[in-house]
């Protein structure tokens, strides 16, 4: 039997593949989840069904495709679907392949990856929709990120060769990270609320935080911050001239809300999910700039730390 390296080399485009409809595959599911938890619902039963009551076949349930070949309406009654179902099924197809590629000889943690990238989609489409994050993807998240960083000890970058060091290793840098990671965030909240007298960060944001650094350490809560707080100020610059052009209250993408629930125009007194741009900075710090924000973060407390 070929070993997965015999197989990337013989081809190479399979594996990338795989994960692509593997990961177009987990996006289906994960509709499902965004529409039937925060409803309370099973995301096991019933099966895929219509909004008219009658039982989606399997043939016009295949991710993507279906979607393209129905032209965005059920065969049944010929009603729309939303062309978010596609696009979310095609966003997770993407970072599944940007995970495998991304961790090049390390499967586990591409794996681990497709974990992290999959509860940060489900969690932040949720959050748009409903202005909450369920804490399966919070606090479910991080107990996950500690249990598979004990599993797989490449995840936090572990090699020595000794697996039970290895492993106890980086268990308990994702324990520090969701530790630090979420304090870190929740004194920066509460010191922001204290000089805004008003809610700077929910409590979901901050077990977020916490959650997404028991994958990356607790260096990632830097990213998530600093990131998601840039991400949210472009968003905010786009969203306002959206509004000014075209008068709409939800702009983006977005959900936005007064305080009292109701549709608002753009500006700093209005409540706008958070949860989103945590998770792209977040999912950002796994991928890719955990490779420099690390040896900053590394650089900075020496030089605070040792300086004479």
């Amino acid at each position: 039997m070929m070993t997965l390296d015999q197989i990337a080399a013989a081809f190479p485009w399979f594996l990338p593949l795989a994960s692509f409809v593997f990961g177009a595959c987990i996006g289906s599911f994960l509709n499902v989840c965004i529409y039937r938890i925060p409803a309370e619902k099973s995301i096991v039963t019933p099966g895929s069904h219509c909004a008219c009551g009658k039982p989606v076949a399997w043939h016009d349930n295949i991710p993507i495709l279906s979607w393209l070949i129905l032209r965005g309406r059920a065969r049944c009654c010929g009603r729309p679907f939303s062309i978010r179902y596609p696009a979310i099924e095609l966003l997770t197809a993407l970072l599944f392949v940007a995970c495998w590629v991304a961790f090049p000889g390390e499967p586990g943690k591409a794996v681990c990856g497709w974990v992290l990238v999959s509860m940060l989609v489900a969690g932040s489409f949720i959050d748009l929709d409903h202005m909450i994050i369920p804490e399966v993807f919070t606090i479910g998240l991080g107990l996950v990120g500690v249990l598979l960083s004990f599993a797989v000890p490449s995840l936090h970058g572990q090699h020595s060769g000794l697996f039970l060091v290895d492993s106890m290793r980086s268990g308990l840098q994702a324990i520090l990270g969701l530790i630090v990671g979420s304090g870190f965030i929740l004194w920066f909240v509460l010191i922001m609320e204290a000089l805004l007298k008003k809610e700077a960060m929910g409590l979901g944001d901050v077990k977020l935080v916490g959650a997404i650094c028991a994958f990356t350490g607790w260096q990632g809560a830097f990213t998530a911050l600093a990131g998601g707080s840039a991400i949210g100020l472009v968003w905010f610059a786009v969203a306002m001239l959206r509004q000014k052009l075209t008068g709409e209250k939800s702009n983006a993408g977005l959900k936005v809300e007064t305080p009292e629930g109701q549709p608002a125009d753009i500006g700093f007194s209005v409540h706008v999910p958070f949860g989103p741009m945590i998770s792209i900075a977040g999912a950002l710090h796994f991928l890719w700039l955990h490779r420099w924000v690390d040896v900053l973060v590394e650089q900075a407390r020496y030089v605070f730390l040792f300086q004479p």
